[in-house]
């Protein structure tokens, strides 16, 4: 299935950033630690040319520390990108983010000149409470659910740094399947937008492989069943989520261990590695192959007709 979310004031927020980008010294985008790649705006991307870059991992609390140092090494790859690893709960380490913003332009540190600044982050990725810190004060709205910001608000940061807040803004194709589970899996994409239970077994199929310790401890199944399906039923057996006839509801079941993955509870978990997205790049670049193939076949008349069954 694919998974998408793209309410209107996201539409006009895009926009207003791509209106915005070219009066920009620097950009600060916040990340979800647990999902680096799947959190970063493609938009931004195609953007932003060499312009400097500061991108902060946000909620390391709930990620895995390793794999946050390796992600950080890999982002830091392209030119002109700096990462800062942060928790909401470390303001002085979020303060970093202003010294930072000062080395990145040394010629107008030194000139005394206004660094104009842009904040973006996908919904529910801390940003709000970020831009609190940093303000020293309560400027930007904070919330467990997606897309509190709805617009767009400039902010004296002191030191000449100007920040520019932008509402958290998703994209309208998210071309890689796996990164619309993952925000899906994390909270980025409201609930209302896909089942619980197929997130959930998403998400089951890769802690299966990569942390069943945590299945094992926190659900006390050993061992684990090998079946995604199976490993659901079982967790949701655990935990009562039963109706009459001793029959599982998925959908609670899967409520709950989305609720616990996304607090925390199941300890701290990376839902991707570097290597993992350097090969989904591979794949959705033949899938784009693909399509760009059937579509210069349409225009040429050459479409193969199928044909019927004997």
């Amino acid at each position: 299935m694919q998974i998408q979310w793209y309410p209107g004031h996201m539409h006009k927020a895009s926009k207003e950033i791509k209106h915005a980008l070219p009066d920009i010294d620097l950009l600060i985008e916040i990340l979800d630690a647990r999902i680096p790649y799947s959190s970063q705006n493609p938009m931004l991307a195609s953007l932003r040319g060499d312009k400097p870059t500061i991108r902060v991992l946000s909620k390391t609390d709930l990620a895995d520390p390793e794999l946050t140092k390796k992600w950080q090494a890999y982002l830091e790859r392209e030119q002109a990108v700096k990462t800062l690893a942060v928790t909401t709960q470390q303001p002085d380490k979020i303060k970093q983010i202003i010294d930072l913003c000062a080395k990145m332009l040394p010629e107008k540190t030194a000139a005394n000149k206004v660094i104009r600044t842009m904040i973006m982050g996908i919904p529910n990725v801390g940003k709000s409470t970020i831009i609190n810190v940093l303000a020293g004060r309560t400027i930007a709205k904070t919330g467990n659910e997606p897309a509190v910001t709805k617009q767009q608000q400039r902010i004296n940061m002191g030191n000449n740094i100007v920040l520019s807040d932008t509402p958290g803004v998703l994209w309208p194709n998210v071309e890689n399947r796996h990164s619309g589970y993952r925000l899906a899996v994390t909270g980025a994409i409201k609930d209302t937008a896909f089942q619980h239970d197929d997130i959930a077994l998403y998400a089951l199929e890769y802690l299966r492989t990569a942390y069943p310790e945590q299945l094992s401890q926190r659900y006390r199944l050993a061992p684990l069943p090998e079946e995604p399906l199976a490993l659901l039923e079982a967790i949701g057996a655990k935990r009562g989520c039963l109706r009459s006839g001793g029959i599982v509801e998925l959908d609670k079941a899967a409520k709950l261990l989305m609720n616990e993955l996304r607090a925390g509870t199941l300890g701290q978990i990376t839902l991707e590695t570097p290597e993992m997205i350097e090969a989904e790049m591979l794949e959705l670049a033949a899938i784009r192959e693909q399509k760009a193939a059937k579509q210069t076949a349409r225009r040429r008349g050459l479409e193969p007709h199928l044909t019927p069954p004997t």
